[in-house]
């Protein structure tokens, strides 16, 4: 089986995060009501439609409009053409941050595409575990932390011998 082209792998998975993203809330938007409770694995697992004009939980909210623009759509705008810009270039990159990385920018542009289409984001997951419980979240952000828990991970990788040089070297 021949090899994806690098390029060709950031795209797919960047679209694939963007694509899984806007398809649920698609689903949630025509599918469940505003605060309506579905519960998928009793109150593990619910479904429930809010809209939210923030960040992660509701953060930033209650921002001045403008504020709100600069710091939730134009600033974080400019982080994913960079992170976009940096998957591209950096060719030295690691597998492990490549994957990462990609997620991330899948999810934070699926968000950006709801808050300029939107306004706001629709958010429709919840999990309880007894123990502690999530806010109510989306897809994109499960593609941002699980681009964050790759990059976490790769920390705790043994390094090749071939980097410990380089850094050696330094």
């Amino acid at each position: 089986m021949k090899k994806i082209p690098r390029i060709a792998l950031i795209l797919i998975i960047i679209f694939a995060n963007i694509g899984c993203d806007q398809i649920t809330k698609d689903l949630a938007r025509k599918n469940i009501e505003y605060h309506e409770t579905i519960q998928v694995i009793g109150d593990y697992l619910i479904l429930t439609k809010v809209e939210n004009p923030g960040a992660f939980l509701g953060m930033g909210s209650e921002l001045s409009p403008v504020l709100r623009t600069i710091l939730l759509l134009i600033l974080p705008c400019i982080v994913m053409v960079a992170v976009g810009v940096y998957l591209i270039r950096n060719k030295q990159m690691s597998m492990i941050n490549l994957w990462a990385l990609s997620f991330i920018v899948g999810g934070g542009i699926g968000n950006l595409y709801d808050r300029i289409l939107y306004g706001q984001v629709t958010d429709m997951i919840f999990m309880d575990f007894q123990f502690a419980h999530t806010g109510i979240f989306n897809m994109a952000d499960v593609s941002v932390m699980v681009g964050t828990g790759l990059i976490l991970l790769e920390q705790f990788l043994p390094k090749k011998k071939k980097e410990e040089a380089q850094l050696q070297e330094s």
